[in-house]
């Protein structure tokens, strides 16, 4: 073959080779939850887990069922987490009679461990609850790969956002808006 025909050949190929993986991406993202954004018309129920309070009390989502739901995933030597834990302190004053914090420390008893966990949230005057992922039980329910992550679910169980990455104040209390009408459900 001369070079003009392999340069047509490998011109053919390239072609073929972008739009398949073009259109892969495409069938594959559709079947994911839409991400980092709020407001996503479809909806997936929550996963089911279990964390445990700071009593060793066992704490499942479905605890919560009828309830609207902020699912925050984050650990102490994580500087995007620390960086958003002020918003979701704040926000938690505003909306904490009637929307849930589920503030999930992702406890791997190396890197972050109860103790450093607690110890953070305290230092820092924090007044939201958090519970503990000993067993990575809620962070594998969730396939969550990075942190921090973000998940508002409403008050019939169902995911209606989510935020990977840190999350500002804004999109936070978007995202609570979508799940909260602004009237306490319980």
């Amino acid at each position: 073959m001369n070079s003009k025909t392999k340069t047509i050949i490998l011109i053919i190929a390239l072609v073929l080779f972008i739009f398949i993986a073009y259109t892969l991406y495409n069938f594959l993202s559709d079947r994911y939850i839409d991400n980092n954004q709020s407001g996503n018309t479809s909806t997936t129920a929550a996963p089911d887990f279990k964390v445990y309070d700071l009593n060793g009390n066992e704490v499942k989502l479905s605890d919560f069922k009828g309830k609207p739901v902020v699912l925050n995933f984050w650990a102490s030597w994580c500087p995007p987490c620390k960086a958003e834990l002020p918003d979701f302190n704040e926000a938690y004053k505003d909306y904490g009679d009637c929307v849930i914090f589920l503030m999930v420390d992702l406890v791997d008893g190396e890197r972050e461990t109860k103790t450093s966990g607690v110890d953070y949230i305290n230092s820092q005057g924090y007044i939201f609850d958090i519970y503990l992922d000993t067993k990575q039980n809620a962070a594998i329910a969730y396939e969550v790969s990075s942190i921090p992550t973000t998940y508002f679910i409403d008050a019939q169980g169902n995911i209606v956002s989510k935020h990977v990455g840190m999350i500002d104040a804004k999109a936070l209390t978007d995202g609570i808006k979508s799940i909260y009408n602004g009237k306490c459900l319980y």
